[in-house]
């Protein structure tokens, strides 16, 4: 600026300001302390979290997804690392904490490199060359699988469970999973294809983990409306109804007169004969089970229970749709229009108390395109993790199945990609040479993470680990159970193939766009500060 000229003042008076090395280090340190909070919960042997909001609600879980989803990250580069757990939930629905530990750890090598004054961009460049080469030896050493081979299939249920709250269950959990799944397979042009939108969880405090179970039909948390209807109908012809069994009021403003009690009589009666009317059209059908979306009126519901139809009112569109799977029936919108041939078909339909909630079960359906799972446990935080641990379970087991194509667990993985990724690095030359082999490193923070967990010596594991991949044995990884290095194809610890694809993908594409920053520009009431040197990382820097 030339002496005596007036400054140019740009931005807001409060606006923050970081540019070069301040701002790529103070990124990564944020990402690195996200990484560092769910690092224990990693594996077999990870530990769980408390989280506890502002209103006292309290979340037991060792999640990523879930711990990610429940803290209140300010700084801007650790809500990036947020989203990383984010898309590896809805794209996988499991591997959340692996993805981000490695962006956590791609970032800091980064932050290494970038010491000895390497180039960002040069980084990214080496970085983008070692997740392609990543995924490319992931496609190679991964192993085909039929979606009819349920014993695979329960292997990779039980894989994903190990490291959840339902682990003391697991098989008879991994079981479920499987059962429930391969009930909903849709083949389109010999593709497989599974909704689990089509698979319908309800949880219920009291019993046991052990007391979960499947029901072949929908469990709704609804109780019949009328205490004259029957408990329980067996060969259930089922109408699923989405209008009202009320009397439609006028849409305009509409005065009636009545001057004298046989008027009045007269549209009593009137009322009546047009609830026996939409009655009767159910009760013509044949249906002796009623499921209506909408509302049904007191003197329709009397009605009902005359004729011994089984209803139930208030029942939500999802649920409803399910059921048209379920029992093969058509939602009906207009009353006049219901025939027999619009009706499903339940073995039965019955209501029972499960705790201190009554519930209509809905089972023994034909051919099922949708299932229920009834999940038991001891406490509300129980019984909370159990369905987090049941869905990350559904959803490895729903890609395997899309896919067919399975990997091995444990760190051999990631550490047969890690050495194969040191021989190839040379052949690219350069600094680019440098980012490869970070790659690498960062990698093999998961065996290594997974052995810190356990209890076992991380260096002595990756020493282990490491020769027993350079004789050849590429699906050698860590028995978190005796801390040996064995082959994991053996223990059956496997899990689909696009789980670590996204793992890597998530992990490659988040650590570039934070090293791609170089100036952090924050509106004033903004949180800026990255975690202190001091403190390990914590998220109390928050």
């Amino acid at each position: 600026m030339i002496a005596g000229q007036q400054p140019i003042i740009i931005l807001k008076e409060g606006t923050t300001r970081e540019k070069g090395k301040t701002a790529h280090k103070n990124n990564i340190m944020a990402a690195h302390a996200i990484s560092d909070a769910v690092k224990s919960t990693l594996g077999p042997k990870g530990m769980d979290k408390m989280l506890v909001n502002s209103m006292g609600d309290v979340v037991i879980t060792n999640d990523g997804a879930t711990i990610l989803k429940e803290i209140d990250v300010e700084h801007p580069a650790a809500k990036m690392i947020v989203e990383v757990a984010k898309s590896q939930d809805e794209e996988c629905g499991d591997g959340t904490t692996t993805a981000v530990v490695l962006t956590g750890e791609l970032l800091k090598y980064a932050g290494d490199l970038l010491d000895q004054n390497v180039h960002p961009t040069i980084i990214v460049h080496g970085y983008k060359i070692a997740a392609e080469k990543a995924m490319e030896i992931l496609k190679n050493i991964a192993l085909p699988i039929k979606p009819e081979d349920k014993t695979t299939l329960k292997n990779i249920a039980l894989t994903s469970m190990a490291s959840k709250g339902a682990a003391g269950s697991k098989e008879l959990l991994a079981k479920i999973i499987v059962e429930s799944v391969t009930s909903i397979v849709e083949i389109i042009n010999d593709k497989s294809f599974v909704d689990l939108d089509n698979i319908q969880i309800q949880k219920k405090e009291g019993g046991s983990i052990e007391n979960t179970e499947i029901f072949k039909g929908i469990i709704l948390d609804k109780e019949r409306i009328h205490e004259e209807m029957p408990k329980r109908v067996k060969n259930a012809k089922v109408a699923l109804i989405n209008s009202a069994f009320e009397i439609k009021k006028t849409e305009f403003d509409a005065r009636i007169e009545i001057s004298d009690p046989s008027q009045l009589q007269h549209f009593l009666d009137e009322e009546e004969d047009m609830l026996k009317k939409m009655i009767n059209y159910v009760k013509n059908s044949g249906a002796n089970v009623l499921i209506c979306q909408k509302g049904i009126d007191d003197l329709a519901e009397h009605f009902l229970s005359k004729e011994g139809i089984y209803a139930l009112k208030s029942v939500s569109e999802s649920d409803i749709e399910k059921l048209s799977k379920a029992t093969g029936a058509k939602i009906v919108a207009n009353l006049a229009d219901l025939t027999s041939k619009d009706l499903g078909f339940a073995g039965s339909v019955e209501e029972k108390k499960i705790g201190e909630d009554k519930m209509t079960f809905i089972y023994d359906c034909k051919n099922p395109k949708a299932v229920s799972i009834l999940i038991r446990g001891g406490t509300e935080h129980v019984v909370d993790e159990l369905e987090r641990g049941l869905h990350d379970a559904l959803s490895v087991v729903k890609i395997a199945i899309e896919d067919g194509k399975i990997t091995v667990g444990g760190g051999a993985t990631a550490t047969e990609i890690a050495m194969s990724l040191r021989n190839y690095a040379p052949s690219i030359g350069g600094r680019e040479q440098m980012a490869i082999e970070a790659f690498a490193n960062a990698l093999e923070i998961i065996p290594r993470v997974l052995s810190e967990n356990a209890g076992l010596d991380p260096i002595d594991i990756m020493l282990e680990l490491r020769r027993a991949h350079k004789k050849g044995n590429k699906y050698s990884g860590i028995n978190l159970n005796n801390g040996k290095i064995e082959d994991m194809l053996k223990n059956n610890i496997i899990e689909p193939l696009r789980l670590g694809i996204q793992e890597i993908q998530s992990a490659y594409e988040a650590a570039t766009m934070i090293l791609r920053i170089d100036d952090v520009i924050a509106a004033k009431g903004t949180s800026m500060t990255p975690p202190g040197p001091s403190s390990g990382g914590d998220l109390d820097d928050y």
